[in-house]
C-alpha cells in the first residue's frame, strides 16, 4: 500500500466541473492499493495516518497530529501510484495495483479505519476521471509505504 499524504490548507475534487467533496485544512491523501495488500495492512496504514505528526505547534515543530488541529482528509483512490516504471520502454505498467472490486473493497475499509480512528473523512469518486486541487501548506508531502 502507498499512500502520498499532503499537508493542505484546502482540498477538492470536482467530476465534470462539479465538487463533489472539498475540506479546508487537513490531509490529502492519494491512495494506492497493491495486489498483495490485506485488511490488516489497510489498518494499519489509517492509524499511522491518524497519528502521524506533520502539523506545527505554536513553536513551529511538527509536534501536532490532525486531530490535535481539529483538521480532516480528503481520501483520494490513485492506482496509478503502484506504477511499475523500471522496465524498458515508456509506459508505466499498472499490474501490481488491485484490480476492483477488491480495491474498492479496501479503499472503503481504509476510509472506515480512519473514521473508526476519530477523522472527519471526504472522498472522492473511486474510479471516477477526478481534477483533485488543492493548496499545499508548507509544502508538506509525505509518501507512506507498507
Amino acid at each position: 500500500m502507498r499512500v502520498v499524504v499532503q499537508r493542505v490548507l484546502q482540498a477538492k475534487v470536482e467530476i465534470d466541473q462539479a465538487e463533489i467533496s472539498s475540506i479546508d485544512k487537513g490531509m490529502l491523501l492519494l491512495v494506492g492499493i497493491g495486489m498483495s495488500d490485506t485488511r490488516d495492512i489497510v489498518k494499519k496504514m489509517a492509524t499511522k495516518i491518524s497519528k502521524i505528526r506533520i502539523f506545527e505547534d505554536d513553536c513551529g515543530k511538527t509536534n501536532l497530529n490532525i486531530h490535535e488541529v481539529n483538521g480532516k482528509i480528503l481520501s483520494v483512490s490513485q492506482f496509478t501510484l503502484l506504477a511499475d516504471t523500471k522496465k524498458e520502454g515508456n509506459r508505466p505498467s499498472f499490474v501490481n495495483a488491485m484490480k476492483p472490486p477488491m480495491s474498492l473493497d479496501l479503499f472503503n475499509y481504509f476510509n472506515e479505519c480512519l473514521v473508526n480512528d476519530g477523522n472527519v473523512v471526504e472522498r472522492g469518486q473511486f474510479g471516477a476521471d477526478m481534477q483533485v486541487s488543492l493548496i499545499n501548506d508548507g509544502p508538506m508531502t509525505i509518501v507512506l509505504d507498507l
